[in-house]
């Protein structure tokens, strides 16, 4: 079965037999993406990799292309000509612009789901129409579209309260307030300033208590195949302060998970969500990212994400045994129910390493020192999140700019040799936590 409405199959003259190498184009330029890149890399179904358009640690593993990754009339037309056979997508903005859509009507298989499954991540109003429509357990809440009656419903709350804006924010569009005053500031930046994008709607939910985890599916649409759990960091400073980031930190796997919660998760929030997507025609191949909040072994959904977490994904992948480009090739080909996932029997721990500014305005074009050191110690790899290169050096090109990990038969261990590995690495203003899966360790000392 393939996308509802597009072409079908594989384009013949180009892949004749299952066993044969092919070429695929990854969209990206994050440290997700060079993590992808890297574990793409090594399949041997692989016969050369693009990359639209990537950075320049990713050239040492594909050929990076200057295409917008958003562009749904350019990148079918170099895929052709370059006889892609595999789309992967890194980010959501694709995703939801409607690339997949694009390549699925000229008979190239995506790796990631169409404009109308992006919704979960594009919406935060039709997540939440789905969980109502599906019973899934999440916040109760109302949607708004405009800043008078939001205010005039805040008046009636609880709080702490969450306000999330509708659309996509670059990972900045859910706000915590702790009182009236903040609710009232929070509607104004998102419906009337505009602050968080040209959001036309924002959503208001209770606040959930608890402990939050990533639970990450690959599905194709009807099989949904849990890849290792993980926990996410998103406070800027160590002790969960500050605000929020894209991401700090994370650790692979992640204990919060239980067997308990693993399983309420599928069959509570996973599986209900697939059904309630079939019911609206929608036929959704990739990553399915469930934000989840647990009290007491009960886990709730905070949000959906379309495609791989980040830096969840940087912790994910290198505990990964198995062939990525042959799970995503099982994706598109409705084949997961076959697919037997395998994983190494490590932890794996990451740790971002930002800007100055960050998560404001970041500060550019510092100088990196220390990367050759860090990658010569056992069990280590740097992922490039915002970098680039200059004259033989690295320099820093974004907010996140590296993201640090290591793998270790322990957490312990894990984190005793990423922060190693971040102990060589300097440049001006950098800044990081020092306490990723910090609260773990400190649960496995409770007698």
């Amino acid at each position: 079965m393939t996308e509802a409405g597009y072409s079908s199959g594989w384009p013949t003259e180009w892949l004749e037999t299952e066993s044969q190498t092919m070429n695929i184009l990854l969209l990206g330029s994050g440290g997700r993406e060079h993590a992808l890149a890297w574990k793409i890399s090594q399949s041997p179904r692989l016969k050369k990799l693009f990359i639209a358009p990537g950075s320049d640690a990713m050239a040492k593993l594909g050929d990076c292309v200057k295409l917008d990754p958003c562009n749904s009339d350019q990148l079918p037309q170099f895929s052709k000509s370059n006889k892609i056979q595999l789309l992967v997508v890194g980010p959501e903005a694709p995703l939801v612009a409607g690339v997949a859509d694009a390549f699925w009507k000229v008979g190239i298989p995506v790796f990631g789901p169409t404009s109308n499954g992006a919704q979960m991540e594009a919406s935060k109003a039709f997540t939440k129409e789905l969980c109502s429509e599906s019973n899934i357990p999440t916040a109760s809440y109302e949607t708004f579209e405009e800043a008078g009656p939001a205010k005039e419903y805040l008046k009636k709350q609880k709080f702490p309260i969450v306000i999330k804006a509708d659309g996509l924010a670059a990972g900045k569009g859910v706000i915590i307030a702790e009182n009236f005053s903040q609710g009232e500031e929070a509607v104004e930046e998102i419906l009337v300033k505009k602050n968080l994008g040209s959001q036309s709607k924002l959503v208001i939910e209770s606040f959930l208590y608890g402990e939050e985890a990533s639970f990450m599916v690959v599905t194709d649409g009807k099989t949904a195949l849990p890849l290792a759990t993980s926990q996410d960091h998103k406070r800027i400073f160590d002790g969960d302060k500050g605000p929020n980031t894209g991401g700090m930190g994370a650790y692979s796997p992640a204990p919060l998970v239980t067997p308990t919660v693993f399983d309420r998760t599928m069959k509570e929030i996973i599986q209900p969500t697939l059904d309630g997507l079939r019911k609206q025609g929608i036929d959704y191949k990739g990553v399915m990212y469930a934000g989840l909040m647990i009290e007491h072994e009960i886990p709730s959904l905070l949000e959906y994400n379309v495609r791989f977490g980040d830096p969840e994904c940087e912790v994910i992948l290198p505990r990964m045994k198995s062939d990525l480009v042959d799970l995503m090739l099982a994706t598109v080909e409705d084949r997961l129910s076959d697919f037997k996932l395998q994983w190494h029997e490590k932890s794996c721990v990451g740790v971002v390493l930002a800007a100055e500014g960050y998560p404001g305005t970041p500060t550019k074009g510092d100088r990196i020192e220390g990367i050759e050191e860090a990658e010569k110690l056992d069990q280590v790899k740097v992922f490039h999140a915002g970098t680039i290169l200059k004259e033989g050096k690295w320099i820093t090109n974004g907010g996140r700019v590296l993201v640090m990990t290591a793998l270790g038969n322990t957490l312990q261990e894990a984190v005793d040799q990423v922060y190693k590995a971040v102990s060589k690495i300097s440049w001006r203003g950098m800044q990081y936590r020092k306490d990723i899966a910090a609260k773990e360790l400190a649960r496995k000392e409770i007698p």
